[in-house]
């Protein structure tokens, strides 16, 4: 029996092939790519907790929070739902993904997001990049970072999830800036990837009935 030949090519690579630094998660999910996909797509990231990451996310936050109580600013509305799927239905919730833009999806294998901004601040200073220019986008000052969840077959009826989060600096002084920062954060940023996948895991599972 001839085996179909695997997908190997991602659309990560075309949106930031060099970067400075990446993390890649992988969990196997006991249900189908076409059950998997939706479920990444429409999992609610508000959903997604574990008390590691609930206590990195209050950290890294404060800073805005204070900002926002010095200045005197009411704090934002939550929305009741924060999906990937939202930014290519352009039905982005300006608060929490404020910078962040769809660049590329191939469903059910694949789909790409990004941001560019300050990320070593207090308060993280996004820059409105479009789509089409996130590639080229080289203004002195900023850090790149593409996302992505791609999916491949494991077996029959299993799917190999796979989340990398890839980051890539603008000149030699964000680098440097860049490189401490992620000293820093770096292994709570795996906790919170590790948290998203687990999420996604269940949710693909309690779907397919599996276990």
């Amino acid at each position: 029996m001839t085996q179909p030949a695997l997908r190997t090519e991602l659309l990560l690579d075309s949106v930031l092939p060099e970067y400075d630094e990446t993390i890649v998660e992988h969990v196997i999910v006991d249900a189908p790519l076409d059950t998997v996909y939706p479920a990444v797509r429409t999992m609610n990231l508000l959903d997604v907790h574990s008390p590691l990451m609930d206590a990195a996310m209050f950290l890294r936050g404060l800073p805005e929070r204070v900002g926002r109580w010095v200045r005197r600013d009411p704090s934002p509305e939550m929305p009741s739902a924060v999906t990937v799927g939202r930014l290519f239905d352009g039905e982005r919730e300006e608060s929490f993904l404020s910078g962040w833009v769809p660049l590329g999806e191939h469903a059910p294998y694949e789909i790409v997001f990004g941001a560019a901004g300050k990320v070593w601040q207090p308060e993280i200073d996004w820059r409105q990049v479009p789509p089409e220019d996130f590639a080229g986008f080289d203004e002195p000052g900023f850090a790149k970072i593409a996302a992505n969840f791609s999916l491949r077959e494991y077996g029959e009826t299993r799917t190999l999830l796979t989340y990398e989060a890839r980051t890539a600096t603008t000149d030699p002084a964000s680098q440097q800036r860049f490189r401490r920062y992620w000293w820093l954060v770096h292994v709570f940023v795996g906790v919170v990837m590790r948290a998203a996948l687990r999420t996604a895991k269940d949710i693909a599972e309690n779907e397919s009935g599996g276990t």
